[in-house]
């Protein structure tokens, strides 16, 4: 048997070790962790939906009328009309025929790949894709690739390679990638896969809400349609503030994910009251253009703050603002040195992101104030001396 204890003791050595937070409160930009009160700049909550009380109500009066569970797959008896509203409410949004809720994102991603994707076919992948991707396309059964970051020239010429072997390819990307913040070339992607005759797959978790028209996302922001999306997959529990994920596309895609998705067929619906708070959360996230504005003056803010202190940032538009320090020891003595000054910021390190670029993600929100963004600027001027002088 392997020596886990000796396996953890170099996960710490190393500074790679993760710990629990425990939560004492609500999502919001002063929250009470571990037993302290936080200003936050962790959550994936960019709208500041998570604790909105229209949300928060609807939630609580549809689970006095529906539970508080579903009680059973969708295609048993846990499918609502919460849910079905929902799933409608979603295709709209995003301008495609049909939506399919999933539990989470993880299962949504994991779903749609091993639906299209089987033994003898392939999948590329961005190199930074999220880790739900990367696993969906290891476990689909399929030859799994992977093409350089935001790379068009390196997809083009793994489609090439491909182009007479036979069988379906699918090419996964992240609309938003989650640990750097930048948009993916989203329109050239979609070119080159139908030029091939490609399935694109696009995990749009960070775009929904926050870039595109009315938060609709990358694909909108990108002005591209659902045929040059076939399947885009979104979550709800970040910008729009509550739970699970979809798939979204035409009814073709629609109606084989119901027959083929493991994880949708094999798993308990989420509860029809959740449904209902998301429903709420979409129209607010939809119809209060403010909530994005803010967002922008906030990101102005940091960016040319941190700038001024010499912070090298990442060429990031959305909400996520990375700061790399390179080294994960580094990464978790700053975390700590801001948590000393009343600031939550949590440090990313590998595998979540690759070896050499741990960092700080900064996240912003449209709960935060412009006294907060100052609060952690000032905060990281005085820690700045204690850093690598090339970070």
């Amino acid at each position: 048997m392997r020596d886990l204890r000796a396996e953890l003791r170099d996960i710490e050595d190393t500074g790679l070790y993760r710990r629990l937070r425990c939560t004492a409160s609500p999502q919001g930009r002063q929250m009470e962790i571990d037993g302290r009160q936080l200003l936050s700049f962790c959550s994936n909550d960019y709208l500041g939906l998570a604790n909105h009380p229209q949300v928060r109500d609807t939630m609580a009066k549809a689970a006095c009328r529906w539970g508080a569970g579903s009680g059973a797959a969708h295609l048993i008896n846990g499918h609502s009309k919460e849910h079905q509203a929902l799933e409608e409410e979603v295709a709209e949004f995003v301008g495609r025929d049909r939506a399919l809720l999933f539990t989470t994102g993880y299962m949504a991603n994991l779903g749609v790949i091993a639906a299209l994707a089987r033994r003898g076919d392939l999948v590329l992948e961005d190199r930074l894709n999220h880790a739900s991707l990367i696993d969906a396309g290891r476990l689909s059964g399929a030859r799994f690739m992977r093409y350089r970051h935001g790379d068009v020239s390196d997809l083009t010429k793994r489609l090439q390679q491909r182009a007479h072997c036979g069988g379906e390819v699918v090419v996964a990307t992240d609309g938003v990638f989650s640990m750097d913040g930048d948009l993916a070339p989203l329109a050239d992607v979609a070119r080159v896969c139908a030029e091939y005759g490609a399935w694109l797959v696009v995990d749009d978790a960070h775009g929904f809400g926050v870039v595109g028209r009315s938060g609709r996302g990358t694909a909108d922001h990108f002005q591209l349609q659902s045929k040059q999306v076939p399947a885009l997959v979104g979550t709800l529990g970040k910008a729009f503030g509550t739970a699970g994920a979809f798939v979204a596309g035409d009814d073709g895609l629609i109606e084989y994910l119901i027959q083929k998705a493991r994880t949708y067929i094999y798993t308990t619906a989420g509860p029809p009251a959740l449904a209902a708070a998301t429903r709420v959360s979409l129209r607010l996230a939809r119809d209060e253009q403010w909530r994005r504005d803010k967002l922008q003056r906030h990101l102005a803010r940091f960016r040319l703050g941190a700038s001024a202190l010499g912070y090298k940032l990442m060429p990031s538009e959305t909400p996520i603002q990375p700061i790399v320090v390179g080294d994960s020891n580094t990464a978790v003595a700053m975390s700590e040195a801001l948590l000393g000054r009343g600031i939550l910021v949590t440090p990313i390190r590998p595998p979540t992101v690759p070896r050499g670029t741990s960092r700080l993600r900064v996240t912003l929100s449209a709960v935060h104030e412009d006294d907060d963004v100052d609060r952690l600027l000032d905060a990281l001027a005085s820690i700045r001396d204690r850093l690598p002088a090339e970070v």
